[in-house]
């Protein structure tokens, strides 16, 4: 056996450089100071987070910005519970809503790549239901009857992952598909139902879409439907499956569908506002949603919007993808899975401004010249007020967590984004 001792520099060198390699790709949280960061800059979020409290806007918020995989600013604001003047610590547990969407759009990916589905793929090859599918005509306001012609084609992955299915969401939708999911028995997916995720979606296949697939861009229940689907073809449910899949591998401690009695002190309590704006706390039976949700066992899972998690859980999930599929060494997609899923999907802007992608909404030029965000960049967020982007120009990640809807100042998240710009050097 002959040794190629030239090599042997070489491979030392590359052994030395491994650990250096993953490292780099984790959330750095130690003290030090980014030099790409003017700290007192940054400093405002403070200011105008402590101001707006301080004025009774906001109970209370966390906000988490990530420069170069370091962690340069995570802090709780004001109060997780207001009658209690209980503290809103930065780890505390946030209902993240249409947070969830990304996450079950990340898992049909892994599917993807699993060989399990193609992205133009015909939903009813899992779900015959959707074989047949129909589109609304002319709809009746006063008994909720309406008329249907035939859909042009069959929904596809690429459809659900887009919000061009056709499918509308419930309660939250417009009146004719709050109207028609209601009278069916639909569910929104926010909050807590007794029911069986695939059960439901199969019955969502019996009504009308809101338009024809791929015709446009309208905010539905096709995450949710993606959830079934995912328990459909993994043949496990989406608990299960997100936690093996993402939440285990990424170190995800804090995300949960049905989160721990160990942890629900660290939930933040939900605030609405009353006619006159004041701040008041939500109700158990305020817009059929019960804050304590969370908490409920539970085994309808939705994708679209039944997860809570921490701004530092969500954090790593971003990093992930801006690490182009890749966490602390374990490998969640290919970089090609992610440039695909955070490249334009659609022929229209979804907002008449931005593109959409597989999961998020992504920065146009258009946008990037009117607002910080670079080009690029992509984001969503939830009913109950958190907000999240990614920014792979500027190497960010940012999130700031409210539990407050509907909130007549919701322009803090837009302040906290000129804020964290603002101390870029």
């Amino acid at each position: 056996m002959k040794f190629n001792f030239f090599r042997i520099p070489h491979l030392f060198i590359s052994l030395l450089l491994l650990p250096v390699f993953i490292h780099a790709q984790i959330i750095e949280t130690s003290a030090k100071q980014s030099l790409q960061i003017d700290y007192r800059r940054l400093g405002r979020i403070d200011t105008v987070l402590n101001e707006y409290i301080n004025k009774n806007w906001l109970t209370g918020a966390v906000t988490l910005v990530v420069k170069d995989n370091q962690l340069v600013q995570y802090k709780g604001y004001g109060f997780a519970d207001a009658e209690t003047k209980k503290p809103m610590q930065k780890d505390a547990i946030f209902r993240i809503m249409s947070q969830t969407k990304a996450i079950t759009s990340v898992g049909i990916m892994i599917l993807y790549e699993q060989g399990k589905l193609l992205l133009d793929q015909r939903i009813a090859d899992f779900i015959p239901e959707f074989r047949n599918s129909v589109v609304l005509d002319k709809y009746n306001e006063a008994d909720t009857t309406y008329t249907t012609v035939k859909a042009k084609r069959q929904i596809t992955f690429r459809d659900l992952l887009t919000h061009s299915s056709g499918i509308g969401y419930a309660a939250i939708g417009t009146p004719t598909a709050n109207a028609i999911y209601a009278k069916a028995g639909i569910p929104s997916g926010l909050g807590y139902f007794d029911a069986s995720l695939v059960e439901k979606m199969t019955e969502l296949a019996k009504l009308p879409l809101m338009f024809q697939p791929g015709e446009k861009w309208q905010y539905g229940l096709n995450s949710d439907l993606l959830g079934a689907l995912i328990e459909v073809i993994s043949g496990m449910n989406l608990e299960d499956f997100l936690r093996l899949h993402i939440f285990q591998p990424l170190g995800m401690k804090d995300t949960y569908f049905n989160l721990p009695a160990a942890k629900a002190d660290r939930l933040a309590t939900v605030y609405t506002e009353d006619s006159l704006h004041r701040i008041i706390k939500w109700s158990h039976t305020f817009r059929q949603i019960d804050p304590d949700y969370p908490t409920m066992k539970k085994q309808y899972f939705s994708g679209g919007a039944g997860l809570s998690s921490t701004a530092f859980d969500y954090a790593i999930f971003m990093q992930m993808l801006l690490n182009k599929g890749v966490y602390n060494g374990n490998r969640i997609l290919s970089s090609r899975a992610v440039e695909m899923m955070t490249s334009n999907q659609l022929d229209f802007p979804y907002n008449g401004v931005d593109n959409f992608g597989l999961g998020f909404g992504l920065t146009t030029a258009k946008s990037a010249s009117r607002n910080p965000r670079s080009e690029g960049s992509f984001a969503w967020g939830g009913y109950y007020g958190t907000t999240y982007w990614a920014d792979p120009k500027s190497k960010l990640v940012c999130l700031i967590m409210t539990q407050h809807t509907p909130n007549t100042h919701a322009d803090i998240s837009a302040r906290f984004e000129a804020l964290v710009y603002g101390s870029l050097k």
